[in-house]
């Protein structure tokens, strides 16, 4: 009788244990907003065998539209539909069935007055580039935290050396003294993997911002601290490849959510093969599915789960950090049908927003594919505003390299000229560098002259400019070899006990003060220059190594010309009749010497110059 007893105990017990409530590990988005264009929004749940069970819900204005389950039992979608006058609130969704009930609570926010209307970055902005890692350490209580596998390393090029969005708000002034008005720092989110964790591209939690940057509230602080000093955040984003530690990989949602099912295929980088009109499948899947590395495994954006959880994970940044637009990482990589939905409906959703891609390809047809409005061949469509100008900015950086002394500029003239071939030409973004790039001053044989090119050239042409930090103090780098250690030093001033401080210019050598002050006083002027950011553009063919463009508008003309000659150089200014007529002089915004334009341009030996144009009175 007793062992009787036992036994009904003990399977009460045992049954009563099968009943319990299934724990939700994660609902991702975690929360969400009313009012959103589309009004539908899909939830992964993952928990164990919650795949099992049925959801419902009982709030005003949402309901269940379908369910998804996988292979995997650990996981369930949830389609949400949300009326247009759903209100802003919490309710719960219960989860039952195998006789398990559990409940999980979700909640509706109220959007930001004029959110869905926002100001992306345009040809008015100045782009400040940061890799966090190494701009500044606010907060050193955060270098290393428990769990996460990469412990800070000053001492290794490629370790953590402690940088933070504290250290970023700290010196936000900093920032906007230079006159930037847009941060674009490099991945935030975390990157929980054993090394080179400091740069990252290998996220392993989509929904959360790494704990030695600090938290998801602290990058919102950062967005917000940035506004009050009328500087936008663009954030940095991943859609082909995450960490190999990312939480999904020690549990696949669904067996295609990995390309090549999770086994290690090099892609072999054939960035035409996507537009090839003779390209075989074979190199274009190999180009968009294969893995850049086996720490980072390539996402299958042709699964329309994984599809819809990155789309929607890049728009709910956007709501929650008040974001002015994003920088997309190897974009060409993604599956082309991903891009195209995935550039259509973030734009649905924030019209004036704006997106740039980058397409590292010094082709310009190749860039120009991915650009919102081009008539392809194929008939491809992207919605993407702006993609990163690799094209024009490899060629000044050729040009500057030149030790010949030829006609450099050439090269800059001719890949300018097919920029008919682009939607929007002045939407793209300019650089001179960036942190996968030797530093321009190295490139430049660090020559200041020729660093002051790149600069006024960035900063002028028509185009929207990005600076990389570091480039306004002239930081150098080998050029022949790629060196990311040395492309990614820490900023002088960052850290506590740094015998220089670039912020306030406490121990400045004078080249880098110089360097810094050039800068500041360019881009500050381009600031409150209309006919910069829109105005059209005239340039003339190189000549003797001479280069010359105007940048004009109904209300203004600057002309900006580069003497790359060890000595002076006189121009017969009949050349440039069509935008000198009634000119006499101009002005060089630069040192404030007045030009005499009657007869002769005479540009200073190494020379750059911005004039703004008087006529004759």
């Amino acid at each position: 009788m007793r062992q009787l007893l036992a036994t009904i105990v003990l399977g009460s017990a045992s049954l009563a244990a099968f009943a319990q409530a299934p724990a939700i590990d994660r609902m991702e988005p975690p929360f969400w907003w009313a009012g959103m264009h589309d009004n539908k929004v899909q939830l992964m749940v993952h928990g164990e065998a919650i795949g099992d069970l049925t959801p419902t819900l009982n709030y005003p204005g949402a309901r269940i539209a379908s369910v998804t389950r996988t292979p995997n039992r650990n996981y369930l979608f949830i389609d949400l539909v949300l009326d247009a006058k759903v209100a802003p609130g919490t309710f719960d969704i219960t989860f039952s069935g195998a006789g398990r009930t559990t409940t999980h609570a979700y909640r509706l926010l109220a959007r930001d007055p004029g959110s869905a209307t926002r100001q992306g970055f345009s040809s008015k902005d100045a782009i400040y580039q940061i890799m966090p890692d190494r701009f500044a350490n606010g907060d050193p209580s955060n270098d290393n935290v428990a769990g996460m596998l990469d412990k800070a390393d000053r001492k290794g090029g490629l370790g953590r050396h402690g940088g933070d969005i504290q250290g970023a708000i700290n010196h936000l002034d900093y920032i906007a003294d230079m006159g930037f008005t847009q941060l674009w720092p490099t991945p935030l989110i975390e990157n929980n993997m054993p090394g080179y964790s400091y740069h990252g591209y290998a996220a392993t939690d989509l929904y959360k911002i790494d704990p030695r940057y600090g938290s998801n509230e602290d990058f919102v602080r950062l967005s917000t601290e940035a506004k009050k000093r009328g500087i936008g955040i663009i954030q940095d984003v991943v859609l082909s490849h995450i960490g190999s530690h990312h939480w999904w990989m020690k549990d696949v949602p669904a067996p295609d959510w990995i390309n090549y099912s999770d086994k290690f295929v090099p892609t072999q980088h054939y960035h035409t093969a996507v537009q090839d009109p003779y390209g075989s499948k074979e190199d274009a899947d190999n180009f968009t599915r294969g893995w850049f590395v086996k720490s980072m495994p390539d996402l299958n954006q042709s699964n329309p789960l994984l599809a819809n959880y990155i789309i929607q994970n890049n728009i709910w940044w956007i709501e929650y950090a008040k974001l002015s637009g994003l920088r997309i990482d190897t974009f060409g990589y993604s599956d082309s049908a991903f891009l195209s939905e995935y550039t259509r409906r973030i734009m649905a959703e924030y019209p004036n927003l704006n997106l740039v891609g980058e397409e590292w390809s010094t082709k310009v047809p190749v860039v120009a594919r991915w650009q919102r409005g081009k008539d392809n061949f194929d008939g491809y469509r992207a919605y993407t505003p702006s993609l990163m100008d690799f094209p024009v900015a490899e060629a000044m950086r050729t040009a500057l390299a030149d030790k010949k002394g030829g006609n450099v500029f050439s090269d800059v003239y001719e890949t300018l000229s097919l920029d008919y071939l682009y939607p929007e030409p002045g939407n793209l973004v300019l650089f001179a560098d960036n942190h996968d790039m030797s530093r321009i001053y190295s490139v430049a044989g660090e020559d200041f002259d020729k660093y002051k090119m790149a600069m006024v050239f960035m900063m002028t042409a028509p185009r929207i400019p990005q600076f990389y930090v570091g480039d306004e103090l002239l930081f150098t780098s080998p050029t022949k070899d790629r060196d990311d250690a040395s492309y990614r030093i820490p900023f002088p001033g960052g850290w506590a006990g740094d015998k220089v401080n670039a912020f306030t210019g406490a121990g400045l050598k004078d080249k880098p003060r110089a360097a810094q002050a050039f800068v500041r006083k360019l881009t500050n002027w381009r600031k409150g220059q209309p006919v910069i950011h829109s105005g059209r553009m005239m340039h003339y063919g190189p000549q003797n190594n001479t280069y010359v463009y105007f940048r004009y508008n109904a209300d203004k003309k600057v002309l900006v010309a580069f003497n790359n000659n060890a000595k002076e150089m006189a121009l017969d200014v009949d050349r440039f009749r069509e935008m000198l007529t009634g000119v006499t002089s101009g002005v060089d915004v630069l040192t404030g010497k007045t030009f005499d334009l009657r007869s002769k341009l005479t540009l200073p030996a190494r020379a750059s110059v911005i004039l703004e144009l008087e006529a004759a009175r």
